[in-house]
């Protein structure tokens, strides 16, 4: 069983319509919809410092590796797995 917490958020009273009517509109109850919104805006949010990924793009140029077209590679792995290692 999941534990349940507690979160109080503040509104206005043009916000809380807001939402009310948000929810409404979806035919959620008004914390369903504000637990949708949070988990939405959660999951868009990105957790990695944009300066740490472009550091790691930049990184990941630099090498180099032997490529292939796709249908030979697959054609070589299936020919590897019939060999005894």
């Amino acid at each position: 069983m999941h534990m349940l917490k507690r979160l109080q958020v503040l509104l206005d009273a043009a916000e809380h319509r807001l939402l009310q009517r948000a929810a409404k509109a979806k035919h959620l109850t008004t914390a369903e919809y504000v637990r949708q919104m949070l988990r939405e805006g959660t999951r868009q949010q990105s957790l990695v410092d944009p300066k740490r990924k472009m550091a790691s793009l930049k990184k990941s140029v630099t090498y180099d590796f032997p490529t292939a077209d796709v249908d030979q590679m697959l054609a070589e792995i299936e020919r590897g797995y019939g060999e005894d290692i």
